[in-house]
């Protein structure tokens, strides 16, 4: 971990939200199949989970699957699924003995029994950690949670001069959490792509030509360091 020593203790995010984009790219520019470029994403992500949580980070949520991306060819679909299993049975272990608490963002009805199974073993095992937490967005969608946080107040019968943001916050999936005070998306991209769109609303956005599996602890370092030489006004002067 080198670079940890140029970070400033003092001007961490405490929530870094990360669009993992340009797996199926890293593996073509290989010759490579779709699948071997998400697994060496799952590297990658171990990595800065773990650096995350290094560093003093509280929280961190990464873009796993998208409510879209049921319209992926239907072989990376269910290797997807298969890989979200590995990694709760596998992965997950060493994440667990770094002190991580993993959260699922998202609707998890429509998973196959196997990979919610898988995913349900995993958030138990993880639920009393405390050194960080590893929000993933799996089945997830920006706007489907906005909607589902208004119907909830709606079947409440809450009076409309009871609908506060800090109403709404409270049923976003991430209720008692920090909002993202960082967003990093890898390979270039220059959009949101239906991610955390309530939470995002006062993010620092950081975009990189780095594909994913590529964004290691140098290029990490190097976005948490342009982070902290902004002028976060929040709306001010």
């Amino acid at each position: 971990m080198k670079n940890y020593q140029d970070l400033d203790p003092d001007r961490l995010p405490k929530h870094v939200g990360i669009i993992m984009d340009g797996n199926g790219r890293w593996a073509k520019k290989r010759g490579l199949p779709r699948t071997m470029g998400h697994r060496e994403g799952m590297k990658t992500l171990k990595e800065i989970v773990k650096l995350s949580a290094a560093w003093g980070i509280d929280v961190v949520s990464v873009y796993a699957f998208s409510t879209e991306n049921w319209k992926r060819p239907l072989e990376e679909v269910n290797f997807l699924m298969k890989l979200m299993i590995e990694v709760m049975q596998k992965e997950l272990r060493e994440l667990h003995e770094a002190g991580v608490k993993v959260n699922i963002l998202g609707d998890l009805s429509p998973l196959p029994d196997a990979t919610r199974k898988a995913i349900e073993d995993g958030l138990e095992l993880t639920k009393d950690n405390k050194k960080m937490v590893l929000n993933i967005a799996f089945n997830y969608g920006g706007r489907q949670e906005i909607i589902q946080a208004v119907k909830t107040v709606v079947e409440e019968g809450m009076p409309s001069d009871e609908i506060t943001e800090e109403k709404l916050s409270s049923l976003m999936y991430t209720k008692d959490m920090p909002d993202l005070d960082l967003v990093i998306r890898t390979s270039g991209e220059m959009r949101i792509s239906n991610f955390m769109l309530w939470q995002i609303a006062y993010a620092e956005l950081y975009v990189t030509d780095v594909l994913w599996p590529d964004f290691r602890e140098t290029e990490y370092a190097k976005a948490i360091k342009d982070y902290q030489h902004r002028g976060r006004r929040f709306g001010g002067i």
